[in-house]
Protein backbone atom coordinates (compact mmCIF):
# COMPACT_ATOMS: atom_id res chain seq x y z
CA UNK A 1 0.00 0.00 0.00
CA UNK A 2 2.73 2.33 0.88
CA UNK A 3 4.89 1.64 -2.32
CA UNK A 4 3.68 4.38 -4.51
CA UNK A 5 4.08 7.13 -1.89
CA UNK A 6 7.63 5.80 -1.60
CA UNK A 7 8.36 5.77 -4.70
CA UNK A 8 6.83 9.50 -4.87
CA UNK A 9 9.35 10.47 -2.22
CA UNK A 10 12.41 8.99 -3.75
CA UNK A 11 12.13 10.62 -7.43
CA UNK A 12 10.89 14.31 -4.89
CA UNK A 13 14.33 14.05 -3.47
CA UNK A 14 16.39 13.21 -6.49
CA UNK A 15 14.89 15.81 -8.50
CA UNK A 16 15.20 18.41 -5.67
CA UNK A 17 19.11 17.71 -5.07
CA UNK A 18 19.89 17.55 -8.92
CA UNK A 19 18.14 21.11 -8.64
CA UNK A 20 19.83 21.80 -5.67
CA UNK A 21 23.44 21.08 -7.27
CA UNK A 22 22.51 22.62 -10.86
CA UNK A 23 21.07 25.76 -9.13
CA UNK A 24 24.41 25.74 -6.89
CA UNK A 25 26.56 25.29 -9.73
CA UNK A 26 24.80 28.19 -11.62
CA UNK A 27 25.20 30.74 -8.36
CA UNK A 28 28.82 29.98 -8.16
CA UNK A 29 29.44 30.88 -11.71
CA UNK A 30 26.75 33.92 -11.11
CA UNK A 31 29.36 35.38 -7.83
CA UNK A 32 32.50 34.84 -9.70
CA UNK A 33 30.72 36.71 -12.70
CA UNK A 34 29.77 39.46 -10.72
CA UNK A 35 32.81 39.88 -8.63
CA UNK A 36 35.02 40.24 -11.25
CA UNK A 37 32.86 42.61 -13.54
CA UNK A 38 32.16 44.70 -10.17
CA UNK A 39 35.98 44.41 -8.48
CA UNK A 40 37.18 48.23 -8.43
CA UNK A 41 40.09 48.37 -5.69
CA UNK A 42 42.10 46.97 -8.32
CA UNK A 43 39.46 46.29 -11.06
CA UNK A 44 39.93 43.12 -12.20
CA UNK A 45 41.95 42.91 -15.70
CA UNK A 46 42.59 38.99 -16.86
CA UNK A 47 41.43 35.83 -17.71
CA UNK A 48 39.47 33.16 -15.67
CA UNK A 49 39.61 29.45 -15.97
CA UNK A 50 37.75 26.86 -13.48
CA UNK A 51 38.04 22.66 -14.42
CA UNK A 52 36.22 20.49 -13.65
CA UNK A 53 37.33 16.29 -14.09
CA UNK A 54 39.84 18.37 -16.75
CA UNK A 55 37.19 20.06 -18.34
CA UNK A 56 36.28 23.39 -18.38
CA UNK A 57 33.25 24.42 -16.69
CA UNK A 58 33.80 28.18 -16.73
CA UNK A 59 36.08 30.75 -18.06
CA UNK A 60 35.83 34.31 -18.80
CA UNK A 61 38.03 37.35 -20.10
CA UNK A 62 37.56 40.53 -19.01
CA UNK A 63 39.40 44.24 -19.99
CA UNK A 64 42.46 44.74 -22.37
CA UNK A 65 46.04 42.77 -23.21
CA UNK A 66 46.68 46.59 -24.42
CA UNK A 67 45.25 49.57 -22.52
CA UNK A 68 46.54 52.00 -25.02
CA UNK A 69 45.12 50.03 -28.35
CA UNK A 70 42.31 48.61 -26.49
CA UNK A 71 42.81 44.93 -27.44
CA UNK A 72 40.43 42.78 -25.88
CA UNK A 73 42.19 40.20 -23.73
CA UNK A 74 41.16 36.21 -24.89
CA UNK A 75 40.96 33.06 -23.03
CA UNK A 76 44.46 32.58 -25.79
CA UNK A 77 46.14 35.69 -24.37
CA UNK A 78 49.43 34.91 -23.41
CA UNK A 79 50.38 36.05 -19.76
CA UNK A 80 54.20 35.93 -17.95
CA UNK A 81 52.94 33.54 -15.51
CA UNK A 82 56.43 34.63 -13.08
CA UNK A 83 56.64 31.92 -10.01
CA UNK A 84 54.28 29.73 -11.53
CA UNK A 85 57.62 28.81 -13.66
CA UNK A 86 59.02 27.04 -10.58
CA UNK A 87 56.77 24.18 -10.60
CA UNK A 88 57.67 23.39 -14.40
CA UNK A 89 61.26 23.38 -13.45
CA UNK A 90 60.82 20.96 -10.27
CA UNK A 91 58.93 19.24 -12.45
CA UNK A 92 61.99 18.71 -15.60
CA UNK A 93 64.46 18.32 -12.27
CA UNK A 94 62.56 15.33 -11.10
CA UNK A 95 62.08 13.77 -14.60
CA UNK A 96 66.34 13.92 -14.36
CA UNK A 97 66.15 12.17 -11.25
CA UNK A 98 63.87 9.46 -12.73
CA UNK A 99 66.47 9.05 -15.32
CA UNK A 100 69.73 8.28 -12.29
CA UNK A 101 70.99 11.74 -13.80
CA UNK A 102 70.64 13.84 -10.41
CA UNK A 103 70.57 12.87 -6.65
CA UNK A 104 68.55 15.32 -4.88
CA UNK A 105 70.77 15.25 -1.73
CA UNK A 106 74.01 15.63 -3.34
CA UNK A 107 75.77 18.74 -2.82
CA UNK A 108 75.01 20.67 -6.16
CA UNK A 109 78.84 21.70 -6.30
CA UNK A 110 79.30 17.71 -8.23
CA UNK A 111 76.90 19.40 -10.82
CA UNK A 112 78.45 22.67 -11.18
CA UNK A 113 82.10 22.22 -10.07
CA UNK A 114 82.83 26.19 -11.16
CA UNK A 115 80.37 27.43 -8.76
CA UNK A 116 83.32 29.19 -6.54
CA UNK A 117 81.22 30.01 -3.15
CA UNK A 118 81.50 27.92 0.21
CA UNK A 119 78.00 27.00 0.19
CA UNK A 120 78.25 24.87 -3.22
CA UNK A 121 79.34 21.89 -1.15
CA UNK A 122 76.23 22.00 1.24
CA UNK A 123 73.73 23.24 -0.48
CA UNK A 124 71.59 20.19 -1.92
CA UNK A 125 69.33 20.27 -5.03
CA UNK A 126 66.25 19.87 -2.51
CA UNK A 127 66.92 23.01 -0.74
CA UNK A 128 67.37 24.66 -3.70
CA UNK A 129 63.57 23.25 -4.42
CA UNK A 130 61.76 24.04 -1.34
CA UNK A 131 63.31 27.16 -0.79
CA UNK A 132 65.63 25.92 2.08
CA UNK A 133 69.17 27.08 1.05
CA UNK A 134 69.55 30.24 2.58
CA UNK A 135 70.81 32.54 -0.66
CA UNK A 136 69.92 35.63 -0.52
CA UNK A 137 72.67 36.79 -2.85
CA UNK A 138 75.25 35.03 -4.94
CA UNK A 139 77.85 36.68 -3.39
CA UNK A 140 77.14 37.31 0.05
CA UNK A 141 76.78 34.66 2.94
CA UNK A 142 73.88 32.17 3.62
CA UNK A 143 70.91 33.96 5.84
CA UNK A 144 70.70 30.46 7.24
CA UNK A 145 71.90 26.73 7.87
CA UNK A 146 71.02 25.06 5.04
CA UNK A 147 67.99 23.13 5.32
CA UNK A 148 67.30 25.17 9.24
CA UNK A 149 64.66 27.42 7.95
CA UNK A 150 62.53 28.64 4.63
CA UNK A 151 63.30 31.91 2.56
CA UNK A 152 61.05 32.63 -1.01
CA UNK A 153 63.19 34.15 -3.23
CA UNK A 154 64.74 34.24 -6.74
CA UNK A 155 68.04 32.51 -6.03
CA UNK A 156 67.19 28.93 -6.25
CA UNK A 157 65.88 28.13 -9.37
CA UNK A 158 68.28 30.10 -11.92
CA UNK A 159 70.82 27.96 -10.13
CA UNK A 160 68.80 24.66 -10.55
CA UNK A 161 68.13 25.46 -14.57
CA UNK A 162 71.96 25.55 -14.96
CA UNK A 163 72.05 21.96 -13.19
CA UNK A 164 69.21 20.76 -15.86
CA UNK A 165 72.11 22.16 -18.71
CA UNK A 166 75.06 20.45 -17.01
CA UNK A 167 73.13 16.94 -16.96
CA UNK A 168 71.24 17.25 -19.35
CA UNK A 169 73.52 19.29 -22.42
CA UNK A 170 70.71 20.90 -23.74
CA UNK A 171 69.71 24.37 -22.64
CA UNK A 172 66.64 24.71 -20.45
CA UNK A 173 64.41 26.06 -23.35
CA UNK A 174 65.26 23.15 -25.00
CA UNK A 175 63.63 21.29 -21.91
CA UNK A 176 60.94 22.82 -21.41
CA UNK A 177 60.31 23.18 -25.10
CA UNK A 178 60.75 19.52 -25.42
CA UNK A 179 58.26 19.15 -22.66
CA UNK A 180 55.41 21.86 -24.21
CA UNK A 181 55.21 20.32 -27.57
CA UNK A 182 55.00 17.08 -25.80
CA UNK A 183 52.26 17.96 -23.64
CA UNK A 184 50.71 20.07 -26.71
CA UNK A 185 50.96 23.20 -24.79
CA UNK A 186 51.25 25.50 -28.08
CA UNK A 187 51.26 28.77 -26.35
CA UNK A 188 53.47 28.07 -24.04
CA UNK A 189 57.17 29.51 -24.45
CA UNK A 190 60.08 30.75 -22.15
CA UNK A 191 60.44 34.46 -22.57
CA UNK A 192 63.26 36.44 -24.58
CA UNK A 193 63.14 39.97 -25.58
CA UNK A 194 63.23 38.73 -29.35
CA UNK A 195 60.27 36.28 -29.08
CA UNK A 196 57.05 38.00 -27.02
CA UNK A 197 54.84 36.22 -29.82
CA UNK A 198 51.41 37.59 -28.69
CA UNK A 199 52.75 38.28 -24.80
CA UNK A 200 50.22 40.98 -23.69
CA UNK A 201 51.52 44.00 -21.89
CA UNK A 202 51.71 44.26 -17.95
CA UNK A 203 50.64 47.59 -16.13
CA UNK A 204 51.06 48.16 -12.76
CA UNK A 205 47.61 49.87 -10.86
CA UNK A 206 48.55 52.82 -8.28
CA UNK A 207 45.35 53.62 -7.17
CA UNK A 208 43.71 53.13 -10.18
CA UNK A 209 46.34 54.93 -12.45
CA UNK A 210 48.09 52.34 -14.96
CA UNK A 211 51.05 52.20 -15.87
CA UNK A 212 53.50 50.14 -18.49
CA UNK A 213 55.45 48.24 -16.21
CA UNK A 214 58.99 47.99 -16.78
CA UNK A 215 60.21 43.92 -18.05
CA UNK A 216 63.14 43.90 -15.65
CA UNK A 217 62.50 40.68 -14.25
CA UNK A 218 63.21 38.32 -16.26
CA UNK A 219 67.13 37.63 -18.06
CA UNK A 220 68.06 34.38 -19.41
CA UNK A 221 69.41 33.40 -16.14
CA UNK A 222 66.28 34.37 -14.63
CA UNK A 223 64.04 32.15 -16.97
CA UNK A 224 64.07 28.87 -14.72
CA UNK A 225 62.72 30.58 -11.68
CA UNK A 226 60.34 33.41 -13.31
CA UNK A 227 60.52 33.26 -17.32
CA UNK A 228 57.92 31.52 -18.70
CA UNK A 229 54.84 32.88 -20.79
CA UNK A 230 51.47 30.82 -21.17
CA UNK A 231 47.89 30.64 -20.94
CA UNK A 232 45.11 29.68 -18.76
CA UNK A 233 44.27 26.69 -21.31
CA UNK A 234 47.97 25.99 -21.06
CA UNK A 235 48.10 25.35 -17.66
CA UNK A 236 44.97 23.39 -17.89
CA UNK A 237 46.55 20.90 -19.92
CA UNK A 238 50.09 20.94 -17.38
CA UNK A 239 47.37 20.99 -14.24
CA UNK A 240 45.53 17.65 -16.01
CA UNK A 241 48.90 16.21 -17.02
CA UNK A 242 50.77 16.74 -13.91
CA UNK A 243 48.13 16.01 -11.65
CA UNK A 244 47.27 12.78 -13.18
CA UNK A 245 50.75 10.87 -13.43
CA UNK A 246 51.13 11.74 -17.40
CA UNK A 247 54.42 13.99 -16.58
CA UNK A 248 56.11 12.35 -13.60
CA UNK A 249 56.03 8.74 -11.83
CA UNK A 250 53.91 8.09 -8.81
CA UNK A 251 57.13 8.70 -6.41
CA UNK A 252 58.43 11.46 -8.18
CA UNK A 253 54.90 13.57 -7.54
CA UNK A 254 54.79 12.59 -4.07
CA UNK A 255 58.07 13.94 -3.58
CA UNK A 256 56.52 17.21 -5.09
CA UNK A 257 53.75 17.26 -3.31
CA UNK A 258 55.23 16.50 -0.17
CA UNK A 259 57.28 19.22 2.11
CA UNK A 260 59.61 19.32 5.02
CA UNK A 261 59.60 22.78 5.76
CA UNK A 262 56.74 25.17 6.36
CA UNK A 263 55.87 28.80 5.09
CA UNK A 264 53.39 31.64 5.48
CA UNK A 265 51.91 33.33 2.66
CA UNK A 266 48.54 35.97 2.86
CA UNK A 267 46.92 34.57 -0.18
CA UNK A 268 47.15 30.58 1.31
CA UNK A 269 46.00 31.94 5.37
CA UNK A 270 47.61 33.10 8.03
CA UNK A 271 49.15 30.41 9.61
CA UNK A 272 52.24 28.17 7.95
CA UNK A 273 51.56 25.80 5.08
CA UNK A 274 54.13 22.88 3.60
CA UNK A 275 56.20 23.79 0.57
CA UNK A 276 56.55 21.18 -1.77
CA UNK A 277 59.03 21.31 -4.75
CA UNK A 278 57.68 24.71 -6.78
CA UNK A 279 54.42 23.71 -4.69
CA UNK A 280 52.44 24.94 -1.57
CA UNK A 281 50.68 22.14 0.34
CA UNK A 282 47.43 23.63 1.61
CA UNK A 283 46.19 21.81 4.63
CA UNK A 284 44.31 24.09 6.40
CA UNK A 285 41.80 25.20 4.46
CA UNK A 286 38.19 23.12 4.46
CA UNK A 287 39.41 21.40 1.45
CA UNK A 288 43.56 20.33 0.55
CA UNK A 289 44.73 21.45 -2.61
CA UNK A 290 48.03 22.34 -4.22
CA UNK A 291 48.82 25.66 -5.64
CA UNK A 292 51.43 28.73 -6.43
CA UNK A 293 51.23 32.32 -6.94
CA UNK A 294 53.24 34.57 -9.31
CA UNK A 295 53.83 38.55 -9.24
CA UNK A 296 55.57 40.76 -11.08
CA UNK A 297 56.49 43.04 -14.20
CA UNK A 298 52.56 44.13 -14.25
CA UNK A 299 51.46 40.35 -14.27
CA UNK A 300 49.27 38.69 -11.24
CA UNK A 301 49.36 34.74 -11.60
CA UNK A 302 47.66 31.45 -9.36
CA UNK A 303 47.08 28.42 -9.75
CA UNK A 304 45.22 25.51 -7.86
CA UNK A 305 44.40 21.91 -7.98
CA UNK A 306 41.95 20.39 -5.91
CA UNK A 307 42.63 17.03 -5.97
CA UNK A 308 39.45 15.32 -3.94
CA UNK A 309 37.35 17.24 -6.79
CA UNK A 310 39.46 17.09 -9.41
CA UNK A 311 38.92 20.83 -9.49
CA UNK A 312 41.81 23.38 -11.47
CA UNK A 313 41.37 27.31 -10.64
CA UNK A 314 43.56 29.31 -12.72
CA UNK A 315 43.43 32.95 -13.11
CA UNK A 316 46.29 35.36 -14.87
CA UNK A 317 46.22 39.00 -14.91
CA UNK A 318 48.15 41.53 -16.91
CA UNK A 319 47.81 44.25 -14.01
CA UNK A 320 49.96 44.27 -10.53
CA UNK A 321 48.36 46.57 -7.86
CA UNK A 322 51.01 49.31 -6.40
CA UNK A 323 49.65 48.41 -2.73
CA UNK A 324 50.97 45.29 -1.57
CA UNK A 325 47.78 45.15 1.06
CA UNK A 326 45.89 44.23 -2.74
CA UNK A 327 47.83 41.73 -4.40
CA UNK A 328 45.55 39.16 -5.74
CA UNK A 329 42.10 40.59 -4.20
CA UNK A 330 40.08 39.13 -6.86
CA UNK A 331 41.66 35.76 -6.79
CA UNK A 332 41.59 35.55 -3.22
CA UNK A 333 38.02 35.97 -3.55
CA UNK A 334 37.45 33.62 -6.32
CA UNK A 335 39.08 30.92 -3.92
CA UNK A 336 37.00 31.18 -1.76
CA UNK A 337 33.86 30.60 -3.50
CA UNK A 338 35.44 27.76 -4.72
CA UNK A 339 35.96 26.50 -1.38
CA UNK A 340 32.31 27.14 -0.13
CA UNK A 341 30.88 24.26 -3.15
CA UNK A 342 30.60 21.14 -2.97
CA UNK A 343 31.44 19.39 -6.01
Amino acid sequence: MNFIPKISLLLLFILSSCHSSAQKKDDYQKSIDSLIQNATNPVFNGVVLISKNGKTVYSKAKGYSNFETKKPLTLDSQFEIMSLTRQITAALILKEVEKGKINLHTPIKKYLPNLKQTWADTITIHQLLNHSHGITDLQKPLLFKPGSDFKYGNEGYPILGQILESVSQKSYSELANDLFKKLKMNNTFCYSQDKDRNLVTGYMNNGGTLEKAENNLISPYKVPSSGLISTVNDLLIWNNNLHKGKILKPESYKLMTSYTIKNQHNFFGKEKEGYGYGLRIIEKEPIKYFGHTGLGNGFSAVNLYFPESDVSMIVLENQMPEDSNLFYASEFKIKNILLKVTY
